[in-house]
Parts: structure tokens; sequence; C-alpha cells
């Protein structure tokens, strides 16, 4: 796998660095940069200088009016932004660039550009807005003890993204664009991925139809973007066990639906059961499928692994379930240190005699199931911590993923700041 080592390295001087005042033209700051893939890490060209009547940059980095793009990216880039590390949750914090590329209906994406990050405009009737014709994807970047900067197999998500367009009636980036904008992205924003071991910068590219559309139909234009944040662990409890409760009423999914694509829909069917479960207490809600109700499909964002003995079963991927990244390669883990998984069908009461149960997901990795909740019946199974097949697991996935032991599956892929400029 191709690391990048100079994705940023066509920066030249003396081009300020400047927004728009009006949010609805050009705002770009490094544009256009090509995100075709080669056997280069691919440069960066320049608009030409911008006028000087320009307003504050978004915070937290607000640039001098006379700083040079270079300059300006070199003084941001070079040390850790100034916020707590030890205090990061799972919110959004703003950062300083993000990546824009754009395309008409029936085309193909080309030139994209790197942006100061703020607000986009949208027409009123864009599909996204109106039908929620969109995807979106998550990520992370982690920083090792040497500086340099791991991504964990992009280009898995850019393949589940192209599948979701098609899905969807959109057009998508190739995966060597997607792949390459998420480096540039990372690299301009380098300064805000924690230190070792503090958390990671999530990356979220979306894809969505920005262009105008009253009836029913695609979109006539797409926009495809990336912004990122530093966040730690996703849910409060940290790495402690979560408790959740099943739901056996509202679905997720039903068969022949979008249940097995990323699209930004799915996740707002779960608000409801979910807020209900987290305002008694609970951690999370676990669905069931919705023709039979009482097999196990997924959490609200994450996968589902049931633990007996050495047999890990988590349930098959049938269109009604997201084809999680780190659910198939924790997969691929625990088959190379010995575990039996099925990948089946699996019963409710299976929770019942469970030894362990454990969620996967990019924002959550790996996080032990405490206690299950089923119709007021509530099984436990463990609250201390993780159990040892979880915690096996949990440890190896993540330090290959921190770059912490050797990355024999090739599923990393490495970036040097140093060599950014």
């Amino acid at each position: 796998m191709e690391s990048s080592s100079a994705v940023l390295a066509g920066l030249q001087p003396n081009y300020l660095l400047c927004p728009s005042r009006n949010p609805s033209s050009s705002s770009t700051f490094l544009r256009p940069f090509s995100a075709h893939h080669s056997s280069h890490s691919p440069s960066l060209k320049l608009q030409k200088q911008l006028p000087l009547a320009c307003y504050q940059a978004v915070p937290p980095s607000p640039i001098r009016r006379s700083a040079t793009l270079s300059d300006t990216l070199r003084t941001e880039t070079s040390e850790l932004a100034d916020i707590e590390w030890e205090n990061l949750g799972f919110g959004f914090v703003p950062t300083d660039y993000m990546y824009l590329m754009k395309c008409a209906q029936g085309g193909s994406f080309s030139d994209g550009e790197l942006q100061r990050f703020g607000n986009i405009e949208l027409n009123p009737s864009a599909g996204v807005l109106n039908y929620g014709q969109g995807l979106f994807e998550g990520m992370k970047a982690y920083r090792k003890q040497d500086g340099n900067i791991l991504l964990f197999r992009p280009e898995e998500n850019a393949s589940r993204m192209r599948l979701g367009a098609e899905r969807m009636c959109m057009p998508s980036p190739t995966v060597d664009q997607f792949v390459e904008a998420v480096k540039a992205t990372v690299l301009a924003n380098k300064r805000w991925v924690p230190p070792p071991g503090k958390g990671s910068l999530y990356i979220r590219p979306l894809l969505m139809g920005s262009g105008a559309v009253l009836g029913l139909a695609p979109a006539p234009e797409y926009t495809f973007l990336i912004y990122v944040s530093p966040v730690g662990n996703y849910f409060k409890e940290g790495v402690a066990p979560i408790n959740l409760i099943v739901e056996h009423e509202l679905h997720r999914a039903t068969p022949g639906g979008t249940g097995g694509v990323k699209t930004i829909g799915n996740y707002a069917a779960v608000l409801k059961a979910q807020s209900a479960a987290k305002a008694k207490g609970y951690s999370d809600v676990l669905y069931l499928d919705c023709v039979h109700k009482k097999y196990l499909e997924e959490v609200s964002s994450c996968n589902i692994f049931v633990v007996k003995g050495d047999v890990i079963s988590t349930p098959a991927i049938k269109g009604t379930i997201l084809p999680g990244i780190t659910r198939k390669s924790i997969i691929d883990v625990a088959r190379n240190q010995g575990f039996q998984v099925e990948e089946r069908a699996v019963d409710v009461d299976e929770l019942l005699e469970a030894d362990e149960v454990f969620c996967t997901g990019t924002a959550v990795v790996v996080s032990p199931v405490g206690s299950i909740t089923y119709q007021d019946k509530r099984v436990s199974y463990g609250e201390s911590g993780f159990g040892a097949v979880s915690q096996k697991l949990y440890s190896v996935l993540t330090r290959l993923q921190m770059g912490l032991i050797e990355d024999k599956m090739d599923w990393t892929v490495e970036l040097n700041p140093a060599k950014a400029y």
C-alpha cells in the first residue's frame, strides 16, 4: 500500500491566504488539487493572489493578511493545536481546512480543492435537503511516536462509498481520488492529530446531492466534502462496558432498503429509540430484524459480536446491516488469533448464554458490553472491563492502528508530515 510523502509538496510562497467576503463565491485557498492517483504524491496548484479585503478566518486559527500561503500552513501545522488533549470527547472541534470536489449528474469528479474550514452554501431545493440523497463515511488518523500519521484502510471506505453511491443514484469519486483527498485533508490539518495515546483525528467524508431539484429525481450536481475533528472516546463510559437495551418495536432497516449502505437517513431513523434508551440510563440500542423480530442486527452506529467459548458470532451481511470496516478487520484479526468466527443469523436468545458481547465501529473501535436488557430481563457479562476475547482483539487492532506493532495485513497508510512542504 502506497504511503504519502508529499501530498502538499507543491505549495509556493507569495500567495495570500484570504477567503472571499461572499460565502457563495469561491473561497478556495489551495486549488485545484488533482485527486487522480499517480505514482507521485500530487501537488496543489495555487489560485492567483486574492484581494486584500477579506474577513477574519474561521477560528480558532485566524490568519494574518500579510502571511503567505506556505508560511501560514507551515506555521499552523508545525505545532500541535492548543487544546486540552486529555479531555477530548467525541464532539466536534473546528479545524483548519476542508476538502471539496464537485461534479454534475452523469459526469465524473475531477479536480478538488482544499478550502479554509467554514460553512457551505446550499440551495434550499438541494437534493440532500429535500430527498436525503447523501452518504457519509467515518475513519481515523493516528499519530505515531515518531510523529508520522497513520490512516487505517482508507481504500475500504472509498469502496464502500462507491457501493452506497450506486444504491443512491449518485456519482462517486474513484478509490484513488478518495484516498488522495483524505491524505491531503489530514496533512493540511496535521496539528489537530492528537499526540500518541491521546485520541485520533476523526475524518468525515460526505457525498451529497447539492444541486437544486424540485420533483423527486437525482440531483443535477454533487459535492464530495471532507472535514476532520480531533476526538477521544465515543461513549462517555470510555472503554468501560456499555449497557444496551434491545428494541423490538422500532426497526433500523428493512430488506430491500438502504440499511446496508451508509446513507444519512439510516441514522436519523434511530434517534427516537436511542433518545428513549439514553433517557432510561442505557448507552445505546440493539436492533432486531424487522421480519422475525428475533435475530440480532446491529447497534445504532456499530456492529455486534457474541462470544461463546472460542466461537465468535456476528450477524451476516444481508442488506440490512452495514458492512463495517472495523467489523471486517476484527473478523480477520480474530481468525488470525485462532478463533472460529461465524457470520450467520444470531438469535436474540443466544445473548442469555453468551460469555461476552462487544461492539465494533470506527468511532467505538471495540467496545465491551456490560449488560443487555431484553423484555425487562437484564443479562450481565461482567461490568468491570473487557472480557478476555474482546480485550485481546482490541489490543491487537488498536496497536496496529497506532503503529505499535508490525502491519502484516498491509492495512495502514503512513503519512510523513515533515515532507509535506
